[in-house]
Protein backbone atom coordinates (compact mmCIF):
# COMPACT_ATOMS: atom_id res chain seq x y z
CA UNK A 1 0.00 0.00 0.00
CA UNK A 2 1.01 3.47 -0.90
CA UNK A 3 2.32 5.65 1.73
CA UNK A 4 2.84 9.63 2.23
CA UNK A 5 4.83 11.46 4.92
CA UNK A 6 5.10 7.86 6.36
CA UNK A 7 1.19 7.55 6.70
CA UNK A 8 -0.80 5.34 4.15
CA UNK A 9 -3.53 6.86 1.39
CA UNK A 10 -6.51 5.66 2.72
CA UNK A 11 -5.46 7.28 6.50
CA UNK A 12 -4.76 10.62 4.41
CA UNK A 13 -8.06 10.29 3.05
CA UNK A 14 -9.98 9.35 6.57
CA UNK A 15 -8.06 12.91 8.12
CA UNK A 16 -9.12 14.96 4.80
CA UNK A 17 -12.86 14.17 4.95
CA UNK A 18 -12.53 14.65 8.99
CA UNK A 19 -11.21 18.00 7.93
CA UNK A 20 -13.82 18.52 5.43
CA UNK A 21 -16.63 17.47 7.78
CA UNK A 22 -15.31 19.70 10.95
CA UNK A 23 -15.06 22.82 9.23
CA UNK A 24 -18.64 21.94 7.75
CA UNK A 25 -19.75 21.46 11.39
CA UNK A 26 -17.88 24.72 12.44
CA UNK A 27 -18.91 27.31 9.62
CA UNK A 28 -22.60 25.83 9.00
CA UNK A 29 -22.99 25.31 12.82
CA UNK A 30 -23.44 28.79 13.47
CA UNK A 31 -25.71 29.93 10.39
CA UNK A 32 -27.93 26.83 11.34
CA UNK A 33 -27.84 28.21 15.14
CA UNK A 34 -28.73 31.47 13.66
CA UNK A 35 -31.91 29.74 11.69
CA UNK A 36 -33.18 27.99 14.84
CA UNK A 37 -32.96 31.31 16.73
CA UNK A 38 -35.11 33.12 14.82
CA UNK A 39 -38.51 33.08 16.00
CA UNK A 40 -36.72 34.44 19.52
CA UNK A 41 -36.58 37.80 17.52
CA UNK A 42 -40.15 39.45 17.76
CA UNK A 43 -39.43 42.64 15.86
CA UNK A 44 -38.89 42.66 12.31
CA UNK A 45 -36.34 44.49 12.11
CA UNK A 46 -33.97 42.03 14.58
CA UNK A 47 -35.04 39.41 12.35
CA UNK A 48 -33.55 41.21 9.44
CA UNK A 49 -30.64 41.97 11.20
CA UNK A 50 -29.86 38.45 12.02
CA UNK A 51 -30.58 36.91 8.32
CA UNK A 52 -28.16 39.90 7.35
CA UNK A 53 -25.44 38.44 10.01
CA UNK A 54 -25.11 34.92 7.76
CA UNK A 55 -26.91 36.22 4.65
CA UNK A 56 -23.20 36.89 3.05
CA UNK A 57 -21.74 33.67 4.56
CA UNK A 58 -24.17 30.89 4.71
CA UNK A 59 -24.26 29.64 1.07
CA UNK A 60 -20.45 29.63 1.27
CA UNK A 61 -20.45 27.59 4.08
CA UNK A 62 -22.21 24.89 2.66
CA UNK A 63 -19.50 24.42 -0.12
CA UNK A 64 -17.50 22.07 2.68
CA UNK A 65 -20.23 19.52 3.10
CA UNK A 66 -20.69 19.67 -0.89
CA UNK A 67 -16.82 18.81 -0.77
CA UNK A 68 -16.85 16.55 1.42
CA UNK A 69 -19.94 14.35 0.14
CA UNK A 70 -17.81 14.42 -3.04
CA UNK A 71 -14.71 13.41 -1.44
CA UNK A 72 -16.33 10.41 0.05
CA UNK A 73 -17.81 9.29 -2.62
CA UNK A 74 -14.27 9.59 -4.54
CA UNK A 75 -12.39 7.75 -2.12
CA UNK A 76 -14.47 5.44 0.13
CA UNK A 77 -17.76 4.62 -2.73
CA UNK A 78 -18.63 1.29 -0.66
CA UNK A 79 -19.36 3.78 2.52
CA UNK A 80 -20.69 6.44 0.55
CA UNK A 81 -23.35 4.13 -1.21
CA UNK A 82 -23.97 2.12 2.67
CA UNK A 83 -24.70 5.10 4.43
CA UNK A 84 -26.79 6.84 1.67
CA UNK A 85 -29.02 3.78 1.57
CA UNK A 86 -29.10 2.98 4.52
CA UNK A 87 -30.05 6.65 5.84
CA UNK A 88 -31.80 7.27 2.61
CA UNK A 89 -35.01 8.76 4.23
CA UNK A 90 -32.76 11.05 6.48
CA UNK A 91 -30.60 12.16 3.66
CA UNK A 92 -33.87 13.10 1.70
CA UNK A 93 -35.60 15.34 4.59
CA UNK A 94 -31.92 16.86 5.18
CA UNK A 95 -31.99 17.82 1.40
CA UNK A 96 -35.60 18.94 1.79
CA UNK A 97 -34.48 21.24 4.85
CA UNK A 98 -31.78 22.39 2.53
CA UNK A 99 -33.50 23.57 -0.11
CA UNK A 100 -36.55 25.22 2.03
CA UNK A 101 -33.97 27.12 4.40
CA UNK A 102 -32.20 28.52 1.07
CA UNK A 103 -35.30 29.47 -0.61
CA UNK A 104 -36.86 30.98 2.66
CA UNK A 105 -33.52 33.15 2.92
CA UNK A 106 -34.24 34.61 -0.49
CA UNK A 107 -38.02 34.78 -0.83
CA UNK A 108 -38.73 36.41 2.69
CA UNK A 109 -37.90 40.20 1.12
CA UNK A 110 -39.63 39.63 -1.87
CA UNK A 111 -42.89 40.89 -1.25
CA UNK A 112 -43.63 43.28 1.92
CA UNK A 113 -46.61 41.55 3.68
CA UNK A 114 -46.25 40.87 7.67
CA UNK A 115 -48.18 36.80 6.78
CA UNK A 116 -45.22 36.42 3.91
CA UNK A 117 -42.40 37.08 6.38
CA UNK A 118 -43.90 35.00 9.20
CA UNK A 119 -44.23 32.54 6.33
CA UNK A 120 -40.88 32.66 5.58
CA UNK A 121 -39.18 33.06 9.06
CA UNK A 122 -40.83 30.26 10.56
CA UNK A 123 -39.88 27.86 7.22
CA UNK A 124 -36.81 29.63 7.91
CA UNK A 125 -36.61 28.53 11.82
CA UNK A 126 -38.05 25.28 11.21
CA UNK A 127 -35.85 23.76 8.51
CA UNK A 128 -32.54 25.23 10.57
CA UNK A 129 -33.88 22.81 13.50
CA UNK A 130 -34.49 20.16 11.23
CA UNK A 131 -31.30 19.83 9.37
CA UNK A 132 -29.03 20.07 12.56
CA UNK A 133 -31.33 17.34 14.50
CA UNK A 134 -30.99 14.84 11.45
CA UNK A 135 -27.21 15.52 11.29
CA UNK A 136 -26.91 14.60 15.30
CA UNK A 137 -29.27 11.55 14.35
CA UNK A 138 -26.98 10.45 11.97
CA UNK A 139 -23.89 10.99 13.87
CA UNK A 140 -25.49 9.10 17.03
CA UNK A 141 -26.32 6.06 14.96
CA UNK A 142 -23.05 6.25 13.32
CA UNK A 143 -21.48 6.09 16.67
CA UNK A 144 -23.54 3.18 17.91
CA UNK A 145 -23.21 1.60 15.00
CA UNK A 146 -25.82 0.20 12.09
CA UNK A 147 -26.82 -3.38 12.13
CA UNK A 148 -25.43 -4.56 8.98
CA UNK A 149 -24.76 -8.47 7.59
CA UNK A 150 -21.60 -9.74 5.95
CA UNK A 151 -22.12 -8.04 2.95
CA UNK A 152 -22.93 -4.63 4.14
CA UNK A 153 -26.38 -4.81 3.65
CA UNK A 154 -29.05 -3.13 5.54
CA UNK A 155 -31.37 -5.75 8.12
CA UNK A 156 -32.70 -3.19 10.42
CA UNK A 157 -35.96 -1.42 10.49
CA UNK A 158 -36.41 2.60 10.15
CA UNK A 159 -37.89 3.16 14.08
CA UNK A 160 -34.17 1.77 14.87
CA UNK A 161 -32.96 5.03 13.22
CA UNK A 162 -35.24 6.96 16.35
CA UNK A 163 -33.90 5.33 19.37
CA UNK A 164 -32.71 7.59 22.78
CA UNK A 165 -29.21 7.49 22.25
CA UNK A 166 -29.65 9.03 18.43
CA UNK A 167 -32.14 11.44 19.77
CA UNK A 168 -30.15 12.60 22.31
CA UNK A 169 -27.04 13.11 20.35
CA UNK A 170 -29.56 14.74 17.93
CA UNK A 171 -30.77 17.45 20.59
CA UNK A 172 -26.66 17.93 21.84
CA UNK A 173 -25.46 18.84 18.23
CA UNK A 174 -28.83 21.16 18.27
CA UNK A 175 -27.95 22.73 21.38
CA UNK A 176 -24.36 23.35 20.67
CA UNK A 177 -24.96 24.86 17.14
CA UNK A 178 -27.90 27.07 18.86
CA UNK A 179 -24.90 28.52 21.67
CA UNK A 180 -22.39 28.87 18.59
CA UNK A 181 -25.32 31.05 16.44
CA UNK A 182 -26.06 32.63 19.39
CA UNK A 183 -22.09 33.91 19.94
CA UNK A 184 -22.17 34.90 16.03
CA UNK A 185 -25.03 36.76 16.40
CA UNK A 186 -23.56 38.60 19.31
CA UNK A 187 -20.51 39.75 17.30
CA UNK A 188 -22.69 40.96 14.55
CA UNK A 189 -25.05 43.06 16.38
CA UNK A 190 -25.29 45.87 18.70
CA UNK A 191 -27.95 47.96 20.83
CA UNK A 192 -31.21 46.00 22.07
CA UNK A 193 -30.85 42.88 19.65
CA UNK A 194 -27.34 42.53 21.50
CA UNK A 195 -28.88 42.74 25.11
CA UNK A 196 -31.32 40.04 23.79
CA UNK A 197 -28.98 37.61 22.24
CA UNK A 198 -26.66 38.14 25.96
CA UNK A 199 -30.15 36.08 27.67
CA UNK A 200 -30.11 33.57 24.86
CA UNK A 201 -26.38 32.64 24.62
CA UNK A 202 -26.92 32.25 28.44
CA UNK A 203 -29.33 30.07 28.50
CA UNK A 204 -28.49 27.93 24.96
CA UNK A 205 -24.90 27.65 26.48
CA UNK A 206 -26.27 26.05 30.18
CA UNK A 207 -28.53 24.05 27.85
CA UNK A 208 -25.89 23.02 25.84
CA UNK A 209 -23.63 21.69 28.91
CA UNK A 210 -26.49 19.56 29.99
CA UNK A 211 -27.03 17.93 26.94
CA UNK A 212 -22.88 17.58 26.64
CA UNK A 213 -22.92 15.67 30.35
CA UNK A 214 -25.45 13.67 29.49
CA UNK A 215 -24.23 12.61 26.09
CA UNK A 216 -21.30 11.68 27.29
CA UNK A 217 -22.53 9.64 30.33
CA UNK A 218 -24.61 7.98 28.03
CA UNK A 219 -21.90 7.13 25.38
CA UNK A 220 -19.88 5.89 28.53
CA UNK A 221 -22.26 3.63 29.22
CA UNK A 222 -24.06 2.69 26.89
CA UNK A 223 -21.38 2.98 23.70
CA UNK A 224 -18.44 1.71 25.45
CA UNK A 225 -16.09 0.95 21.83
CA UNK A 226 -16.18 4.27 21.51
CA UNK A 227 -13.69 5.11 24.40
CA UNK A 228 -11.52 1.90 24.15
CA UNK A 229 -8.74 4.09 22.60
CA UNK A 230 -8.31 6.00 25.57
CA UNK A 231 -8.07 3.12 27.19
CA UNK A 232 -5.52 0.98 25.47
CA UNK A 233 -3.25 4.50 24.53
CA UNK A 234 -3.93 6.77 28.23
CA UNK A 235 -1.94 9.14 26.91
CA UNK A 236 -4.94 10.20 24.29
CA UNK A 237 -6.88 11.15 27.35
CA UNK A 238 -5.63 14.38 27.31
CA UNK A 239 -7.71 15.22 24.11
CA UNK A 240 -11.47 14.63 26.11
CA UNK A 241 -9.78 16.55 28.77
CA UNK A 242 -9.39 19.51 26.67
CA UNK A 243 -12.75 19.11 25.71
CA UNK A 244 -14.48 19.35 28.96
CA UNK A 245 -11.95 22.61 29.68
CA UNK A 246 -13.03 24.37 26.58
CA UNK A 247 -16.73 23.77 27.07
CA UNK A 248 -16.28 25.29 30.40
CA UNK A 249 -13.89 28.28 28.81
CA UNK A 250 -17.31 28.78 26.70
CA UNK A 251 -19.26 29.47 29.59
CA UNK A 252 -16.49 31.66 31.19
CA UNK A 253 -16.39 33.30 28.10
CA UNK A 254 -20.19 34.75 28.35
CA UNK A 255 -20.32 35.09 32.20
CA UNK A 256 -17.15 37.72 30.71
CA UNK A 257 -18.62 39.44 27.68
CA UNK A 258 -15.72 38.14 25.70
CA UNK A 259 -18.32 36.52 22.72
CA UNK A 260 -15.73 36.76 20.14
CA UNK A 261 -13.38 34.26 22.44
CA UNK A 262 -16.71 32.06 23.53
CA UNK A 263 -16.94 31.70 19.54
CA UNK A 264 -13.76 30.43 19.38
CA UNK A 265 -13.98 28.28 22.19
CA UNK A 266 -17.41 26.64 20.54
CA UNK A 267 -15.19 26.41 17.51
CA UNK A 268 -12.67 24.19 18.96
CA UNK A 269 -15.15 22.50 21.16
CA UNK A 270 -17.36 21.33 17.61
CA UNK A 271 -13.90 19.86 16.41
CA UNK A 272 -12.63 18.67 19.36
CA UNK A 273 -16.09 16.56 19.73
CA UNK A 274 -15.63 15.60 15.60
CA UNK A 275 -12.36 14.61 16.60
CA UNK A 276 -12.98 12.35 19.46
CA UNK A 277 -15.38 10.90 17.21
CA UNK A 278 -13.11 10.36 14.45
CA UNK A 279 -10.53 8.52 16.91
CA UNK A 280 -13.29 5.87 18.63
CA UNK A 281 -13.96 4.97 14.62
CA UNK A 282 -10.88 4.30 12.90
CA UNK A 283 -10.02 2.45 11.22
CA UNK A 284 -13.27 1.58 10.83
CA UNK A 285 -15.95 4.09 8.98
CA UNK A 286 -19.13 2.45 9.18
CA UNK A 287 -19.73 -0.34 12.34
CA UNK A 288 -22.16 -2.90 12.12
CA UNK A 289 -23.61 -4.04 15.41
CA UNK A 290 -25.07 -7.47 14.61
CA UNK A 291 -22.05 -9.03 13.13
CA UNK A 292 -18.02 -7.71 12.94
CA UNK A 293 -17.79 -9.18 9.42
CA UNK A 294 -20.12 -6.23 8.61
CA UNK A 295 -17.65 -3.40 9.84
CA UNK A 296 -16.65 -1.10 6.76
CA UNK A 297 -12.48 -0.28 7.53
CA UNK A 298 -10.94 2.55 5.26
CA UNK A 299 -9.01 0.10 3.88
CA UNK A 300 -11.78 -2.28 2.76
CA UNK A 301 -13.83 0.66 1.09
CA UNK A 302 -10.80 2.59 -0.43
CA UNK A 303 -10.18 3.34 -3.70
CA UNK A 304 -7.58 2.04 -5.67
CA UNK A 305 -3.95 3.40 -4.84
CA UNK A 306 -3.50 4.92 -8.25
CA UNK A 307 -7.17 7.28 -7.45
CA UNK A 308 -6.21 8.21 -3.83
CA UNK A 309 -2.90 9.09 -4.79
CA UNK A 310 -3.87 11.26 -7.82
CA UNK A 311 -7.15 13.03 -5.87
CA UNK A 312 -4.36 13.71 -2.98
CA UNK A 313 -2.41 16.18 -5.48
CA UNK A 314 -5.78 17.95 -6.27
CA UNK A 315 -6.90 18.09 -2.06
CA UNK A 316 -3.45 19.60 -1.44
CA UNK A 317 -4.29 22.47 -4.16
CA UNK A 318 -8.00 22.45 -3.37
CA UNK A 319 -8.25 22.74 -0.07
CA UNK A 320 -6.33 25.78 0.68
CA UNK A 321 -8.04 27.68 -2.14
CA UNK A 322 -11.24 26.62 -0.01
CA UNK A 323 -10.09 27.85 3.31
CA UNK A 324 -8.74 31.15 1.59
CA UNK A 325 -11.58 31.81 0.00
CA UNK A 326 -13.24 31.65 3.45
CA UNK A 327 -11.18 33.39 5.03
CA UNK A 328 -11.80 36.20 2.39
CA UNK A 329 -15.05 36.04 2.92
CA UNK A 330 -15.20 36.28 6.70
CA UNK A 331 -13.07 39.44 6.46
CA UNK A 332 -14.86 41.25 3.71
CA UNK A 333 -18.21 41.11 5.54
CA UNK A 334 -16.71 41.40 9.28
CA UNK A 335 -18.02 43.87 11.39
CA UNK A 336 -21.34 44.57 12.80
CA UNK A 337 -24.54 44.30 10.81
CA UNK A 338 -26.14 47.66 9.08
CA UNK A 339 -28.96 47.34 7.25
CA UNK A 340 -29.18 48.78 3.81
CA UNK A 341 -31.75 49.12 0.83
CA UNK A 342 -30.83 45.74 -0.62
CA UNK A 343 -30.22 43.53 2.43
CA UNK A 344 -32.34 40.88 2.84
Amino acid sequence: MDTFLGIDLPTWWFLLIGALITGYGILDGFDLGAGALHLFFRKEQSRRIALNAIGPVWDGNEVWLVIGAGALFAAFPLVYGTILSVFYLPFILFLVAIIFRAISIEFRGKEPMPWWHQLWDVSYCVSSIVIALLLGLVLGNLIQGIPLNANHEFVGRLRDFFNPYAGLISVTVLSLFMMHGAMYLLMKTEDRLYTKLTIIADNTSKFFILCFLAASNATLIYVPHMTAIFKNNPALFVLPMAAVLIVLNIRRSIEKRQYRRGFISSSITTALLLILFAMGLYPNLVLSTVDPRGHISIYEAASSDASLRTMLLFAFIGMPLVGTYTVFMFWTFRGKVKLEEHSY
